[in-house]
């Protein structure tokens, strides 16, 4: 199979893209693009055996039916530094390959992150995990970025305090906060990262892996731009349906076999299946 080369992801190579306040995401590497998902799926070798047109349209009938073995040929790596905090999120995604900076072997730097004002919220009434779309009072942030610094600041104070004095540094991390950052080589073939970005980008993310996967993901465009607009097509942009959803559909579009009557569906699966068609979001 001949050597891929984009020349858009080529002009991206290393350039930093920064997340957050002190954060980054760069694109190291990658193997394959678009040309290679098509030439995985025909098994054919070399280039233009098909038009634009056919080519993106085998790209968006693969996607659709979920044949997903050609998209792990596109293999992202990436450079980010990231909040620990953030990085435990990311870590649950157990398909990737990483190393990250060890603070066995290397002092920690003195970085940590701080929330923009306007990312300031209250606790969420109806959501255990997460927070208000609206921020709180610029006093009230105010407040809040005082004991975060406060808390930072004294946490590194203590953490090097104990290197002055010799302490191994895998003991004198151990009190350094969440909001510490930490650096990373992520590796992930694209169907894997598909799937990441659309559990990380969607609303019910925590806002600061969101930034992450949304700069992720304007670079994967650079590497696979018809993959990435069929993955906006039928999956950031479509909702799937159970089989009791299916039969409220079929009701109300009054198909033949449908049952008619009761409705398919009551109580908050119906509320459910009611958001599902206002919103178009996966629920």
């Amino acid at each position: 199979m001949a050597h891929c080369v984009v020349a858009e992801a080529e002009a991206i190579l290393d350039k930093e893209y920064p997340v957050l306040d002190k954060g980054f995401v760069r694109l190291v590497d990658y193997m394959g693009g678009d040309e290679r998902v098509v030439q995985a799926a025909r098994v054919s070798y070399g280039e233009g055996t098909k038009t634009y047109r056919e080519d993106a349209g085998l790209i968006d009938y693969l996607l659709r039916h979920q044949h997903t073995s050609p998209f792990e040929q596109i293999v992202l790596t990436f450079h980010i530094k990231l909040p620990i905090f953030v990085a435990r999120q990311m870590i649950r995604h157990r398909t990737a390959s990483l190393n990250e900076v060890s603070g066995r072997y290397s002092v920690m730097k003195d970085d940590f992150y701080v929330p923009a004002d306007g990312d300031m919220a209250l606790q969420s009434t109806d959501n255990k995990q997460g927070r208000l779309d609206e921020p709180v009072s610029a006093a009230l942030a105010g407040e809040l970025r005082s004991a975060l610094e406060g808390g930072q600041k004294q946490a590194y104070a203590g953490y090097s305090a104990l290197i002055d004095k010799g302490i191994a540094r895998e003991l004198a991390r151990i009190n350094l906060p969440l909001s510490l950052y930490t650096e990373w080589y992520w590796e992930m073939d694209l169907h894997n990262l598909f799937h990441f970005l659309q559990l990380r980008m969607d609303s019910h993310a925590q806002l600061e892996i969101r930034r992450y996967a949304e700069v992720m993901f304007d670079i994967c465009r650079k590497v696979a731009p018809r993959c990435c607009e069929s993955f906006e097509r039928h999956r950031l942009g479509g909702v799937s349906f159970s089989a009791g959803e299916m039969a409220e559909l079929r009701q109300r579009l009054g198909e033949a076999g449908a049952t008619a009557g009761e409705p398919a569906l009551t109580g908050k699966a119906l509320e459910r299946f009611e958001e599902k068609l206002r919103t178009g979001k996966q629920l």
